[in-house]
């Protein structure tokens, strides 16, 4: 689906819209596992780059994505955004990719293995035991809120270019560890979360991730994110926690 029909809609807007922004949201997993490779030093509560790391401020687009384990979804995503690219060049349409770190916010249905802060605050706020995969919950991601996504696909509608490629997330503004995102929810919620920790690691998984959103503030430097992990989280309870009791 990712590759195919992102394909069919490039051709379709080629063809009968040629003058429409093309917004594909990609993924952070066309990087394969080549952040696994980075220097981590472990912290108390995770893992993080030394100080003089290139990579401190957050991964920007020069890293490969060659010569490293993708996922099948990561696979689909780089063939789709190597296309989404492609497109912009050859045909000289106005595309992007945004190669997207954790999106999430009050409406994602997160799942054991998807939308971790929303599952993770469901589990909180019901009881559910939650399941922590590997590297002794000290890996890292960033997560943005899809209000501020929303805000970045219609800065980049106002002015956009041809074969634009950008790695959109939440950065060092919203970023956390497992353990630092189960205290917080833990301290929203004010009821202790029952969780495990599983030497088993996600096969592929990212031990680190933070987005480097200087490219895109560069080309479009009146975005900015409204909304950090507290404030993402805070929302997330408030609109579930009532529903979530009602149904456990």
């Amino acid at each position: 689906m990712n590759a195919n029909g992102t394909l069919n809609l490039l051709e379709a807007t080629r063809r009968h819209a040629p003058d429409a922004s093309f917004v594909f949201t990609s993924s952070n997993k066309v990087y394969g596992d080549t952040p696994n490779r980075l220097p981590l030093i472990e912290l108390e509560t995770r893992l993080e780059l030394p100080a003089e790391h290139r990579y401190l401020g957050g991964i920007d687009t020069s890293m490969t994505i060659d010569d490293s384990m993708h996922s099948l979804f990561g696979v689909s995503k780089a063939a789709a955004d190597l296309m989404v690219q492609e497109y912009g060049r050859y045909f000289e349409l106005p595309t992007v990719c945004f190669r997207a770190g954790c999106l999430t916010g009050p409406n994602h249905a997160g799942a054991m293995l998807h939308g971790f802060l929303s599952y993770l605050m469901r589990c909180t706020v019901t009881g559910e035991p939650y399941t922590v995969f590997g590297y002794g919950g000290r890996q890292v991601r960033d997560n943005i809120h899809s209000a501020d996504l929303v805000r970045a696909f219609d800065a980049f509608h106002r002015a956009p270019r041809s074969g634009a490629v950008y790695n959109i997330g939440g950065g060092r503004h919203s970023n956390c560890s497992m353990i630092e995102a189960i205290d917080l929810c833990e301290e929203i919620a004010g009821r202790p979360l029952r969780w495990t920790l599983s030497d088993r690691a996600r096969m592929g998984d990212h031990r680190w991730w933070i987005s480097d959103l200087g490219e895109f503030q560069r080309d479009y430097p009146d975005w900015r994110q409204e909304y950090d992990l507290g404030g993402i989280l805070s929302e997330i309870h408030d609109h579930n926690a009532d529903r979530w009791l009602a149904a456990a």
